[in-house]
C-alpha cells in the first residue's frame, strides 16, 4: 500500500501530510483540520493552483512543492476554543454506537473496539497540546471493518442507518449553524459555477442558512434562526437517497437560483416577497421524488397518479409535501406573514413548482416569449411568467456549470434514467425512449436536450438580462461543442467497425 504525500499552505506556512491510499475521508479530513488548528466545527476547503476547490479525500492527488494546494478555514466561529476535530467526535459517536451494537450481541466490548477509542482519546490529546505536530495518519486502516464486524451475529448491517446519518448530518448542521461563512465563499455561492460536489450536507445547509440571510429574509418577515434551522433540515430529510433528484440537486438548484437573483439584480426588480418565493421554492420543488417520472406514474397507475388525476402527480406532490412542512410548528418561517402575504406565498410558491413539470414547457416558454419584448416588471402577470421561467432555468441548468461539474451530475441522471426504463421493462410498461440504456449514448441525449430544450429557454432569459450570456449562453455553446465532438466520434467509429 503506497503513502500519498500532499504539500500544502496554510496560515502562511508551508506543511506536508502523509496518508495511505485506503485511509477513509474522515481520518484524511482529520490531519488537515489539525494543521489548520481548526475549531471543532469550522469548516476547511482545500484549493488548487488554479483557484478550484478540490475535494479533501483519499484521492487527492499527490503533488510537488511548486504544486502546492491552499488550506483554507472556510466558516469560522470566534467564540469556537480548542482545536478538536469534529470528524474526530463523529468517530467517537460511530464507535459508541458500534461498541453499544456489538455489546448486545456478544455481551462485552472487544478488545479492537478498546484499542480504537484509545487511539482517538491519545490523537485528541496531541492536538490539545500540540496543535503543529508532524500531520501523518494514525494508522486506523489497521483495523477494516470486516475485523470489527465479526464480533456482531449480523456482519452486513451498516454501522448507520440512513436515519441515523441524517441525525448525524443534522448535528453536525447545528454545531456549525453559527459559523461566519468567510466572504470568498459567500461571493462564489452568487455564482454558476459553484461546484456542489466537493461540499458535506451540513454544509450545504449552512450554505443554505446564508443564503436566505444574506437576501435579508430572516429580518424580512422575522424568521427566528432555530425555526430555520427546523425547516431546512427537515426539506434535507424529505428528498430521498436517489441518483438524481435528491438533496444534492435541490442544492445545486436553490444555488443557481440564487446566483441569478445576484446575477440579474433581481433584489431592486422584485418584491421580498417574491424572492423569498422563489428561493423557498427552488428548495423545495422535487421533495420526496421517488425517481420515477410523471409517465411512470401514470402509466403504472400509481397513488400518486390516482390521488392527482394524472395531472402533474410529482410536482403536485413536492408542494403538499412543502406545505406539511410548513405547517409544522417548529418549522414554520411563514408564520410571521400576515394574511395576505401568506396567500400570495402560497399562491406563487405552487405556481413555481407545478411549472417544473416538462410536460408544461412549451406552454410557459410560449408565455414568456410574447411578454418578453415588452417586459414590465410592475405587471403582475409578467413577473409570474419570469418566476416561473427563473425556477425552470435553475432545475435545468446543470450544463452551464464546469464541465467536470456537469458532466457528473449527467451520470447520475442516466442513471435515474436507466433505472426507470429497467423497471418500465420489467412491468410490462411502455418504455420511455429517452431513458432507454439500449438506445440511449450520453453524447446524443445531450445534444438534443441543449439544442431543442436548454437553449431556446435560456436565449429568451438572455433576452431580458443580457447579462446572463457569459454565465448560461456562452457555457451551454461549449457544453453542446463538447457533446457534439463526442457524438461525431462515435458515429465515426462505427463506421468504421462495420462489416
Amino acid at each position: 500500500m503506497t503513502n500519498r504525500i500532499i504539500h500544502f499552505l496554510v496560515n502562511g506556512r508551508m506543511e506536508r501530510a502523509e496518508f495511505r491510499d485506503d485511509c477513509s475521508a474522515a481520518d484524511v479530513k482529520d490531519v488537515f483540520r489539525a494543521a489548520a488548528e481548526a475549531g471543532p466545527n469550522h469548516m476547511l476547503k482545500m484549493y488548487n493552483t488554479h483557484g478550484s476547490v478540490v475535494n479533501i479525500s483519499p484521492r487527492l492527488e499527490t503533488n510537488s512543492k511548486d504544486s502546492f494546494y491552499r488550506l483554507e478555514v472556510v466558516a469560522s466561529d470566534i467564540k469556537s476554543v480548542g482545536i478538536m476535530p469534529t470528524e474526530l467526535d463523529n468517530m467517537e459517536y460511530r464507535l459508541n454506537h458500534l461498541e453499544s451494537r456489538v455489546a448486545e450481541d456478544v455481551g462485552k466490548t472487544p478488545d479492537i473496539i478498546c484499542e480504537l477509542k484509545s487511539q482517538v482519546e491519545s490523537f485528541k490529546r496531541k492536538l490539545q497540546v500540540c496543535p503543529s505536530f508532524h500531520y501523518q495518519l494514525i494508522d486506523f486502516t489497521l483495523y477494516n471493518e470486516e475485523q470489527i464486524t465479526k464480533f456482531s451475529h449480523n456482519p452486513q448491517t451498516p454501522l448507520l442507518s440512513e436515519q441515523e446519518q441524517r441525525q448525524l448530518v443534522r448535528r453536525n448542521f447545528l454545531k456549525m449553524s453559527s459559523l461566519q461563512v468567510s466572504e470568498e465563499v459567500r461571493e462564489h455561492l452568487k455564482t454558476s459555477s459553484f461546484d456542489n460536489w466537493q461540499w458535506e450536507e451540513a454544509e450545504m445547509l449552512v450554505l443554505l442558512q446564508v443564503m436566505f440571510t444574506d437576501l435579508e429574509f430572516l429580518t424580512a418577515f422575522h424568521i427566528e434562526p432555530d425555526v430555520l434551522h427546523s425547516f431546512l433540515f427537515e426539506v434535507y430529510s424529505h428528498y430521498n437517497t436517489i441518483p438524481f433528484h435528491n438533496f444534492h440537486h435541490c442544492f445545486c438548484v436553490t444555488q443557481m437560483l440564487y446566483g441569478l437573483i445576484w446575477l440579474t439584480d433581481l433584489r431592486s426588480k422584485l418584491s421580498k416577497i417574491d424572492l423569498f418565493i422563489l428561493l423557498t421554492s427552488a428548495l423545495c420543488h422535487d421533495l420526496d421524488h421517488p425517481g420515477y417520472n410523471n409517465v411512470y406514474q401514470i402509466n403504472a397507475q400509481t397513488d400518486l397518479a390516482l390521488r392527482y388525476n394524472d395531472i402533474s402527480p410529482l410536482e403536485n406532490h413536492h408542494c403538499a409535501v412543502a406545505f406539511g412542512i410548513l405547517f409544522k410548528p417548529e418549522c414554520n418561517i411563514l408564520k410571521n406573514l400576515t394574511c395576505s402575504e401568506f396567500k400570495h406565498f402560497r399562491g406563487g410558491m405552487i405556481n413555481c413548482i407545478l411549472a417544473t413539470d416538462m410536460a408544461r414547457h412549451n406552454e410557459i416558454l410560449d408565455k414568456f416569449k410574447t411578454v418578453q419584448p415588452e417586459f414590465d416588471f410592475t405587471n403582475k402577470e409578467h413577473k409570474e411568467v419570469l418566476m416561473k421561467i427563473m425556477v425552470k432555468v435553475s432545475d435545468i441548468s446543470n450544463e452551464t456549470r464546469p464541465m467536470m461539474v456537469a458532466e457528473r451530475w449527467l451520470d447520475c441522471l442516466l442513471q435515474e434514467f436507466f433505472n426507470q426504463s429497467d423497471k418500465e421493462k420489467l412491468k410490462g410498461l411502455p418504455v420511455t425512449p429517452f431513458m432507454d440504456r439500449d438506445k440511449v449514448s450520453k453524447p446524443t441525449s445531450q445534444t438534443n436536450f441543449i439544442r431543442f430544450v436548454l437553449l431556446p429557454l435560456f436565449t429568451e432569459l438572455t433576452k431580458l438580462f443580457p447579462c446572463l450570456e457569459q454565465h448560461l449562453l456562452e457555457p451551454l455553446q461549449r457544453a453542446l461543442d463538447y457533446y457534439s465532438a463526442l457524438e461525431r466520434g462515435s458515429k465515426e467509429e462505427e463506421g468504421h467497425t462495420k462489416p
